[in-house]
């Protein structure tokens, strides 16, 4: 006991010295109470472990602000890393010109100067309707001596499962993707790994049985007990052609297909394609650096996202992100990214989806933001702007708060071509400049510049968004499909309660591009179900309305479940029968 005594003793003077030692001014002084003890002495002693565990803290903060960089890091390396380079800045006339940004090129007080007119021309503009009851859906109630005004809350439901397809018999999903592949031959984007080398001869019933495993969260373990494929060849094909590319372009080769049906565009929003992106939470059983923890919707338990871009009902493009990613950093990824033939017009989200600079990064590159906002009258209120003092626009109900700082934007313009064209090129992963735009706390005048811009474009994008009800209607009906094909991404991938299994982050990146495609693939099969009835109709002379707003988003008549035994010979779609089947029946809206 005494032996051990004095070794604890002579290590507690040791570490009462080397404490002293410590570098301390750094710490904030509401805690430093809480970082000292008095030894048997009474001296004051540093915790070691409190003193630790605030230097991780702080450095973690400071990493997150900006200001400490990792040069080997991606997401933590300087700002200016980021961006192109001075050689490559030396032709961004050159540059700005091939990436067809034209907003660049233009003199930037020529640029404000229109958009000053278009604001102030709109503020009045937008006022004058409120005050003359034009507008008369905005509800005005006096609160004390401030007036609080509210807009309806929009409802237009996009129906899934229409039971215009519940007189259909049910196929399985294997001959749906049989089907699909007859007209969009999309199996032939699953070359071998190793080219022309390969001594595998590619299987398209093995193929498709791969996709299904996949996407169906199955598994290709479990796959091969209740298939007629063996997990042997299903886990060696898997490897040598279920990749991302092949993955991705496969789901391109559906996406322009039905892009090219007659009902397509039928589907567009105000006569233009209007897309929206969200994000679908899954739960995962097993941990992955993207699997995170969010409490509102998984408690105690991990998850992923799967953030989708989707175009007439069309799942053009998708990315998993872990649950603790701000979808708004995405937004601008997730469309550039697009390789597919159907490109957007318009692009909503919800409020999650809306940040300080994806006004501004959209418009560059010629897409119109349109977010939803939950709470408008709060964000009006605190983000309002106008190119002059609050002052001078009197008694108007929408005011600007503040006036924006156009010199601000002019000295640094030069700053922020760099910043787009960095974007436009690709030079790193756009998620991650943009999340760095919208989320460092440290000061930077670019940044604030590009703030500054944004709130220009947003300010625009609030009148709109008060003064015009279809407006309203269309951002919720393109996120209503949104919403709707996530209830079929759910029901793909209903193997193991939902519940991810895969070890790796590349598995989970997988088996999202596998989910999707299946998804592509049954909305293709409606699509082209409902075009071939669209062309019978209209050769018949019958009316066309009600059937141009069927979702195909559809999958009652699709059975996902059971025995799968893919060396059969799957069961012949022939569309001719299924068109006179329906003809019998009466189309109403849901």
């Amino acid at each position: 006991m005494l032996k051990n005594h004095g070794i604890c003793k002579i290590f507690t003077h040791t570490m009462v010295f080397y404490t002293n030692r410590f570098h301390t001014p750094f710490i904030p002084d509401g805690i430093t109470q809480y970082m000292y003890k008095q030894d048997n002495n009474g001296q004051k002693v540093l915790i070691v472990d409190r003193y630790e565990f605030l230097v991780y803290r702080l450095l973690r903060n400071s990493l997150e602000a900006g200001d400490i960089f990792c040069s080997d890091s991606a997401r933590f390396r300087s700002f200016e890393d980021d961006l192109l380079d001075d050689r490559q800045w030396q032709q961004k006339e050159k540059l700005i010109a091939e990436a067809g940004l034209s907003i660049l090129n233009k003199p930037i007080l020529n640029h404000l100067v229109e958009l000053e007119d278009k604001l102030e021309t709109r503020i009045i503009e937008v006022n004058q309707r409120i005050a003359s009851g034009d507008n008369e859906h905005l509800k005005i109630k006096k609160r004390g001596l401030n007036n609080h005004w509210t807009l309806p809350y929009v409802s237009d439901p996009e129906s899934t499962n229409h039971s215009f397809f519940g007189a259909l018999k049910q196929i399985d999903i294997g001959s749906v993707l049989h089907y699909v592949n007859q007209h969009c031959q999309f199996i032939d984007a699953f070359e071998h790994v190793l080219g022309r080398y390969a001594k595998q001869a590619k299987e398209d019933q093995v193929i498709v049985a791969c996709l299904t495993a996949w996407g169906t969260n199955m598994g290709l373990g479990r796959m091969g007990e209740i298939s007629d494929i063996s997990f042997s060849l299903l886990s060696t094909t898997s490897d040598s052609f279920i990749r991302l590319e092949t993955l991705k372009e496969a789901n391109d080769r559906v996406s322009n297909a039905t892009a090219k049906l007659p009902i397509f565009r039928h589907y567009d929003i105000d006569e233009v394609i209007h897309s929206s992106s969200d994000g679908q939470k899954f739960e995962t059983n097993i941990n992955t650096i993207n699997s995170r923890h969010s409490p509102k919707y998984f408690g105690l338990k991990k998850g992923i996202v799967s953030y989708t871009l989707v175009a007439n009902h069309v799942p053009v493009n998708a990315k998993i992100i872990g649950a603790n990613e701000h979808e708004s950093h995405y937004v601008f990824d997730i469309l550039y990214n697009n390789t597919s033939d159907i490109q957007t017009d318009i692009h909503s989200t919800d409020t999650h989806g809306a940040n300080e600079v994806n006004f501004a990064i959209l418009h560059f590159f010629d897409y119109r933001f349109a977010p939803r906002y939950k709470d408008i009258y709060n964000k009006v209120s605190k983000s309002f702007y106008g190119f002059n003092q609050p002052s001078h626009y009197g008694d108007i109900l929408i005011k600007p708060v503040r006036k924006i700082n156009t010199n601000l934007i002019v000295e640094e313009w030069e700053n922020i071509q760099r910043i787009i064209l960095s974007l436009a090129l690709k030079s790193t992963t756009q998620s991650i400049i943009i999340g760095k735009l919208s989320a460092y706390a440290r000061k930077n005048k670019t940044k604030s510049a590009l703030w500054e811009y944004d709130n220009i474009l947003k300010s625009l994008y609030f009148l709109d968004y008060i003064d015009s009800l279809t407006l309203r209607k269309n951002v919720q009906r393109a996120l209503n499909r949104g919403e709707s094909y996530h209830k079929l991404r759910r029901a793909v991938s209903h193997a193991n309660f939902g519940k991810l299994r895969f070890k790796t982050e590349q598995e989970q990146q997988i088996w999202g591009e596998c989910s999707r495609l299946l998804a592509n693939c049954i909305i293709y099969y409606n699509a082209s179900i409902l075009s071939n009835m669209l062309d019978y109709r209209e050769s018949n002379g019958q009316d066309l309305d009600v059937l141009k707003h069927i979702s195909p988003v559809a999958w009652q008549h699709i059975n996902l479940y059971g025995r799968y035994e893919f060396n059969k010979n799957p069961e012949p779609i022939n569309m001719d029968v299924i068109i006179q089947k329906l003809a019998q029946f009466q189309v109403l809206p849901d």
